[in-house]
């Protein structure tokens, strides 16, 4: 019987799909998804073949539940970042802070683009956990065009637009406080935003006022 990790076996099972998690992780940044298997996987992460199948299907079973551990985890902090926080012009400058933070820890893996290696119905479930992002950004602009501080404007594109724009920011730390800024005034405008007040931010010295 293989050993157990942990004081039990929930804390052994959850142990062992963080070890999973973190051997698919680091195995992507180093070669890219397509070029990994399951046996890498489960060498990477000292785990047995048998007790990885016990845990996950296949790759693409594995990365899905990565994916939505990651998801999941960075919605909640944005939750948490966000809440207190009633003006919805703040929230948004937040949103964008929040999602320059995000680039800058982000490392892009070699390879091919994830969605063209994956089966169509991974793909689709992918696109559902970044949507679990954009509803937290939808909120964000019905509350301000409720409120009159946005422009009124069609939210699905709206959603797809900032968020285009948010992925541009350079992914290997070197987004200033400028740079971050300046986003955060561009992304404003663009909404129509009704402000002239500075940021949180700004207003403390991190950050120049970009509106």
């Amino acid at each position: 019987m293989p050993k157990i990790i942990g004081g039990s076996l929930s804390e052994h099972r959850e142990q062992t799909r963080t070890r999973l998690f973190a051997a698919l992780e680091s195995l992507m940044l180093e070669r890219g998804f397509d070029a990994i298997t399951l046996a890498d996987i489960a060498s990477r992460a000292g785990v047995g073949r048998t007790a990885l199948y016990n845990h996950f299907k296949d790759k693409e079973d594995l990365l899905l539940a990565h994916m939505a551990h990651e998801t999941g985890a960075y919605v909640a902090s944005l939750e948490a970042a966000l809440r207190g926080i009633d003006d919805p012009v703040e929230q948004m400058r937040t949103y964008v802070r929040r999602q320059a933070d995000l680039k800058r820890t982000y490392r892009v893996a070699p390879g091919p683009d994830l969605r063209s290696v994956v089966s169509p119905q991974t793909q689709v479930k992918l696109r559902e956990h970044a949507m679990l992002v954009g509803a937290v950004l939808r909120r964000i602009l019905e509350a301000g065009i409720a409120k009159g501080v946005f422009a009124d404007q069609p939210l699905g594109p709206t959603v797809q637009l900032v968020n285009a724009c948010l992925s541009t920011l350079a992914p290997t730390g070197t987004s200033s406080a400028e740079t971050v800024a300046a986003t955060e005034g561009f992304v404003l405008r663009a909404i129509g935003a009704r402000t002239s007040e500075p940021s949180r931010a700004a207003a403390d010295g991190r950050m120049p006022v970009s509106l």
